[in-house]
């Protein structure tokens, strides 16, 4: 055996799982296809502004965080609670006044959400508190939409298009609420016990700290390795539908270098684990985000209150994201980076001026009171699959990480829910799945 376990694949999943399998005392080698770790966890440097791949945030009340990261050595810069709902002419503050009490009588006179609403959010809140961790996406009870959730609640149609369409059409990337209400819920509650937050050093910062880890564990973290496929057993592969034993694997390489492994987890992203390993509950269908990324000139004056700016009147773009008023390090030169989220499939094939000019549209309209025609492109990123799709009962449906034939593991966020939190745990799940091949 050249190891005990390989991992393919080196986003958060795989780094967890990578690490987890050496702190157990197993000789682990992991395998990336990039030149880097993270995958789609990611940032850039371009000419002096830090950039992640698209707008990525990290909750800091996962439980998975808690477990799997050191969240200060992150050295976190926090978004303040709540959002600016914005339109033409309008801004308004709506925040949760348990946790920024010096919110509260802005939000109260907030008059894009009827006070009715803010007390059915609160009972809401009250309501998720008390739910166990495990319980939001069990498949055994009924699921619906976010919008029909919302709807049985009682909430009104102002509360939800001007706040939570494009609010949680930032979470989930989809603005029409069509997700899976167990996103909602687990998301909510998770803002009420924690904060939202980036990394000061970019959200690559994460998969560098778990590399770490599993370095100092005595991972051997191998790069710029593409894995053709993946035999069990008697040879058998799995993209052919052969069988396997549990007798162990083979890596094939597409340099042609084979490695043999008692067992291998396949953390890649969905296509290509389907590929590798012939499941085919690993969803397909992926949900596109595209984050324009704009600077201001020097030392210009732009403050929102660490709040993202919501666009209550349209979904072009879907939110404006004051980067480096929440994390200063972001932009340099005291110059303001901005990120603009735009939603759909259409939002792909749009070219760099055409969403500089959505943008500057929308913050000339929501601050008339001063110009932005010195709004200057920064870059573009165009994810075709930020997240793979959640409708209602779609969780019910994913692999678990032990459905591969033979001595292979999936880890991935697919075997949980689409978020840091699912990536940070299915990594877990599947250390201790491999444990049982080792």
């Amino acid at each position: 055996m050249d190891a005990e376990a390989i991992v393919v694949g080196g986003g958060l999943a795989g780094l967890v799982s990578a690490a987890r399998i050496a702190e157990a005392g197993a000789d682990v080698t992991l395998l990336e296809r990039r030149p880097r770790v993270g995958g789609r966890v990611r940032s850039r440097e371009v000419e002096g502004f830090t950039l992640d791949r698209g707008f990525q945030v990290l909750f800091t009340s996962y439980p998975a965080v808690a477990r799997e990261l050191d969240t200060d050595a992150l050295d976190l810069r926090r978004f303040s609670p709540g959002a600016t709902i914005c339109r033409p002419g309008s801004r308004a503050v709506l925040s949760d006044p348990l946790r920024e009490p010096t919110a509260a009588i802005e939000s109260a006179l907030n008059r894009e959400v009827p006070f009715s609403d803010k007390l059915r959010t609160l009972a809401l809140r009250y309501d998720l508190s008390k739910r166990a961790n495990d319980e939001f996406f069990a498949d055994d009870g009924p699921d619906a939409s976010i919008r029909d959730y919302l709807a049985d609640w009682g909430f009104s149609s102002d509360y939800v298009a001007n706040f939570v369409e494009p609010f949680y059409g930032g979470i989930t990337l989809d603005r029409s609420l069509s997700t899976s209400k167990a996103v909602f819920e687990y998301t909510f509650r998770a803002m009420s016990r924690g904060t939202i937050a980036i990394p000061a050093g970019g959200m690559a910062a994460i998969p560098d700290q778990l590399a770490e880890r599993a370095r100092d564990a005595g991972v051997e973290v191998r790069t710029g390795e593409d894995v053709e496929a993946i035999d069990v057993g008697s040879g058998g592969r799995f993209r052919l539908g052969a069988g396997g034993t549990a007798d162990g694997a083979r890596v094939e390489l597409a340099d042609g270098e084979t490695l043999d492994a008692e067992c291998v987890v396949v953390a890649t992203t969905p296509p290509e684990a389907r590929r590798l390993t012939g499941v085919g509950s690993i969803p397909e269908s992926g949900v596109p985000n595209v984050t324009a990324w704009f600077a201001l000139p020097e030392r210009s004056s732009f403050a929102t209150g660490r709040r993202i700016l919501l666009n209550a009147a349209g979904g072009s773009p879907n939110a404006v994201v004051p980067i480096s008023e929440v994390a200063t390090e972001y932009a340099p030169r005291n110059r303001p980076l901005l990120a603009a989220t735009f939603l759909g499939e259409a939002a792909l094939e749009r070219d760099a001026d055409d969403l500089r000019e959505s943008t500057r549209e929308a913050l000339s309209a929501w601050y008339p009171e001063r110009g932005f025609e010195s709004l200057e492109t920064v870059a573009v990123d165009r994810i075709p699959f930020a997240q793979f799709a959640q409708p209602p009962g779609v969780h019910a449906t994913l692999p678990d990480p032990d459905d591969p034939e033979g001595s292979v593991v999936l880890a991935g966020e697919y075997t949980e829910w689409s978020s840091i939190q699912g990536a940070l745990e299915s990594g877990r799940a599947a250390a201790e799945t491999a444990s049982e091949y080792l």
